[in-house]
């Protein structure tokens, strides 16, 4: 029975990768903390980076047979992002695990507003530009971008790399959703290979983890699927998640400023 909270935690991170391509490690890293019961955000943050790079790379092949994946520009953002990635991850490492995780939080109440904000976005072309033999600035400036927060705060950066997608390149939102999900594979395997490094990996938990994350992903591809044209409504729903478990994570963790105020 202890394996259960992992299992179910990995089910509903998988969903919402399945769903929208990101939010993975927004719900993972409290999720280990405040349900699984992982005891430092470190330890957390890095588990949670290889449970969601693997669950990621699962839900893409579903989402490749959907044909929503554009492989140039998948490519593009997970190669530069690595880079980003990496930087960014040891330069988290070095941070204090609370205010680590009440900065995450006002990061995902930006991304929530972001979220909601564009919750009418409209379909873009259907080929996505910037991403050819030579990738654009644009396209590269953002994926390196990307990968840095991806690093920093532990996260597979899905929710940052979808609406970067969009506007880098004018891709449809369900096709952005598919093609981030090579990159938020990448960014949380360079991220978890760092931690590791460091000992800050729990490996049974992050199998326990993506075990569950396996049909929570298959489930969260097929309504997304069938969803493509309601994404007002699935951004509004996972703005509201996201709200909530900002506000409880500062809650948590504000006596990491509050102390050396």
């Amino acid at each position: 029975m202890s394996a259960l909270p992992a299992v179910l935690s990995g089910t509903g991170v998988g969903f919402t990768l399945g769903l929208i391509g990101g939010g993975g490690s927004i719900l993972a890293t409290p999720l280990l903390l405040y349900a699984v019961g992982l005891a430092q955000p470190h330890l957390a943050i890095g588990t949670g980076a290889l449970a969601v790079a693997a669950n990621a790379f699962m839900t893409l092949a579903g989402h490749a047979r959907a044909g929503n994946v554009r492989w140039r520009c998948a490519a593009v953002f997970a190669l530069v992002g690595i880079i980003g990635a990496l930087a960014g991850s040891s330069l988290g490492k070095a941070v204090d695990g609370q205010r680590l995780l009440f900065l995450f939080a006002l990061l995902m109440i930006v991304v929530g507003v972001h979220m909601l904000r564009g919750r009418r976005n409209h379909p873009g072309p259907a080929e996505p530009v910037g991403c050819g033999p030579v990738p654009s600035g644009r396209v590269v400036a953002v994926a390196f971008s990307v990968g840095v927060l991806s690093g920093f705060f532990g996260i597979g950066g899905g929710f940052l790399i979808v609406p970067g997608l969009v506007f880098a390149t004018g891709m449809p939102l369900i096709t952005a959703v598919g093609t981030s999900l090579l990159a938020v594979g990448a960014f949380g395997l360079a991220t978890a290979l760092n931690y590791a490094l460091s000992g800050m990996v729990d490996w049974v938990v992050a199998g326990e983890f993506i075990a569950g994350g396996i049909l929570g992903g298959f489930l969260g591809m097929r309504l997304a699927n069938r969803l493509a044209g309601y994404k007002g409504v699935l951004n509004t729903v996972f703005a509201a998640v996201i709200f909530v478990v900002a506000g409880y994570m500062l809650y948590r963790n504000a006596g990491a400023f509050a102390a050396t105020s």
